[in-house]
């Protein structure tokens, strides 16, 4: 069961049909280790789940967002402490983001993968692969735009 905790926040950043997702680190011990993953990581202090997922995606990839680019979220249980929320969010990234990304010192790589791919990789946490079609789903891709 869900309580009012939450324990971070993840996001699926899309442009043109292409998602922005990044390799793991791939160390012992390391959960989700060697997977490809999306942006986002743990709550700081009493962080809102928009202040975490804005906060890490600037750490982790350089990009300072506004919250008015988050377009869908919802509260699922945590991967790692289903007691807690882990909230999903959904927004857009525009190419001229894209290249000003400055990738930091967690995971191995970054990369734009079309979204179709990145629903069916085998190789990437499944959880987020879900959160995803599920936030497609609900949005009208059409209304984000295009740069």
């Amino acid at each position: 069961m869900i309580t009012n905790a939450f324990a971070g926040a993840k996001v699926a950043l899309l442009c043109q049909g292409r998602i922005l997702t990044y390799l793991r680190d791939d160390r012992p011990g390391l959960p989700w280790a060697g997977l490809w993953d999306l942006p986002g990581g743990g709550r700081e202090g009493g962080e809102s789940p928009v202040d975490c997922l804005l906060r890490e995606v600037r750490e982790e990839f350089g990009l300072r967002l506004l919250s008015q680019r988050l377009i869908w979220s919802r509260a699922f249980p945590s991967m790692n402490d289903p007691a807690q929320a882990g909230w999903f969010f959904a927004g857009h990234i525009t190419s001229h983001e894209i290249a000003a990304i400055r990738f930091g010192n967690e995971g191995q790589r970054w990369q734009m993968v079309a979204l179709d791919l990145w629903l069916a990789r085998a190789d990437a946490v499944g959880p987020l692969q879900a959160r995803t079609a599920i936030a497609l789903s609900e949005i009208s891709l059409p209304e984000m735009p295009l740069d």
